[in-house]
């Protein structure tokens, strides 16, 4: 029985598309779509492609050919995904080149590779403003999202740096049915050549599940066992073909699977922000309940929650200790920025902005999910204690805010604030006398006084 094909995507010009209009459409309503017209200026879409619209493979060889990169093996599984492979950019093209892109039989796919990361010299192309609040690769930029000596090495360096990465893969590579890490928000640019995207909604995620919702269908095209997978055939999928140069923007917890037409480019980008922030905690939640589930027979040990906490961070990415930093370093950045907004807007008696009112939106999201954390004690349980005042002498911590407030500068068409931020960041600390923060509690109180304190900024 073929797929129950009930909705279609979207297209929109993309140009015609204000960041305001895809905040409340998109990414507040979590849904997808297909955004024509923002391509247009990258030298992506020059150097990587061939005069016969073919990716430019003598390209990649000349100039990325030393990169060592993930490759995987269309035709075998390995647990839940394909089987992966490592070799250089060199080795795949010449696979490739002499096979069409099958390695003994099998289709090779080049994915995630962290192309920004080893290149920042190369600009292949910008970041669309819709897709530009990106909390975890602005984090990432300055932080590492996990630290654990244990388990640090080199190359681990480049492949937990960022989530933006480069696929390169021949007609009839795909990628099986999954939801992104972290139940992230991703985009997905076309270079070169065709896509084609089967989504399945979060309200019907549990349809692709077997009856303990723990395994999910691989390959909707396989056979699937109505014995394991008894809702399966009930699923009512969207569809969407990706034709080049469009763009993709795959919302929070829709499942999908994807099927190259034709050899094709695409760059992936996965990220949240404060519209999508309560997934990420959702997902850590659910994932840390399995896994204490899985070491019950531990449970008397006195390291049983640091156990916990490891096989959380192993298979999620990052664990309860690593959220907390994040939210609570985000928080401070997002005071940072709102102490230096309204600090502008006194200077000029101007209204409220739009960037003052996403900054507001902001702190109430990491509010709302730090409030959901409030049973958990997170921070509390591991021992996190986070200051102001030392973020504020932190390097990293001032490039993280001024990264935000550049940005949030182009999105609300801004006056420049970050040489105004810079000067006011000592200021700020005897503005508040909550400056430490080590439960979630802590942090939902931190955040009340600020907007309290704050709250003149947004009167007219």
């Amino acid at each position: 029985m073929g797929l129950k094909i009930g909705g279609r995507i979207e297209k929109v010009n993309g140009r015609e598309l204000t960041y305001s209009e895809f905040a409340d459409k998109y990414m507040s309503q979590n849904q997808p779509v297909l955004l024509t017209g923002l391509m247009d200026d990258w030298r992506a879409c020059k150097d990587w492609v061939s005069p016969n619209g073919k990716p430019n493979l003598h390209f990649f060889s000349t100039h990325f050919g030393k990169s060592k990169v993930q490759v995987a093996d269309c035709g075998t599984r390995e647990f839940t995904d394909q089987k992966r492979i490592e070799m250089t950019v060199s080795e795949f093209v010449d696979r490739w080149l002499h096979d069409g892109g099958a390695g003994g039989g099998s289709l090779l796919y080049l994915k995630d590779w962290h192309f920004v990361k080893e290149y920042p010299e190369y600009i292949a192309y910008r970041t669309p403003m819709d897709f530009s609040d990106d909390w975890l690769n602005f984090y990432l930029d300055k932080f590492h999202m996990h630290n654990d000596p244990d388990t640090y090495s080199e190359r681990n360096d480049i492949s937990c740096s960022d989530y933006r990465f480069v696929y390169m893969g021949s007609k009839g590579t795909w990628t099986p049915l999954h939801a992104d890490v972290f139940r992230s928000y991703s985009w997905s640019a076309n270079v070169c050549g065709k896509k084609q995207w089967y989504f399945l909604p979060p309200s019907q995620h549990h349809l692709v599940f077997d009856r303990n919702m723990k395994s999910s269908v691989y390959d909707i095209f396989a056979e699937v066992s109505q014995s394991k997978f008894p809702g399966f055939e009930k699923a009512i999928w969207w569809e969407c073909t990706q034709e080049e140069n469009e763009v993709i923007f795959v919302p929070s917890g829709w499942y999908h699977q994807v099927h190259n037409l034709e050899d094709t480019i695409s760059i992936n980008h996965n990220w949240f922000n404060g519209y999508n922030l309560s997934w990420v905690w959702d997902l850590l939640l659910k994932d840390y309940n399995e896994a204490s589930e899985y070491i019950e027979d531990l449970k008397g040990c006195d390291d049983f929650e640091e156990l916990c906490q490891r096989n959380l961070a192993a298979n999620t990415g990052m664990n309860f200790y690593d959220f907390f930093i994040f939210i609570v370093r985000f928080a401070f950045a997002n005071v940072v920025l709102l102490h230096t907004l309204a600090h502008v807007k006194n200077e000029t008696s101007r209204k409220p902005s739009k960037a003052l009112q996403h900054i507001y939106f902001n702190l109430e999201s990491i509010r709302n999910v730090a409030v959901k954390m409030k049973p958990i004690n997170t921070g509390d349980r591991q021992g996190v204690l986070l200051d102001l005042r030392k973020n504020l002498e932190d390097h990293s911590f001032i490039e993280l805010c001024a990264a935000v407030g550049k940005t949030y500068e182009l999105i609300h068409d801004q006056d420049k604030t970050t040489p105004t931020l810079l000067q006011c960041t000592d200021l700020m600390c005897t503005s508040f006398v909550r400056s430490q923060v080590q439960s979630s509690e802590d942090l939902v109180a931190f955040i009340n006084d600020a907007l309290t304190k704050l709250g003149g900024a947004f009167s007219c």
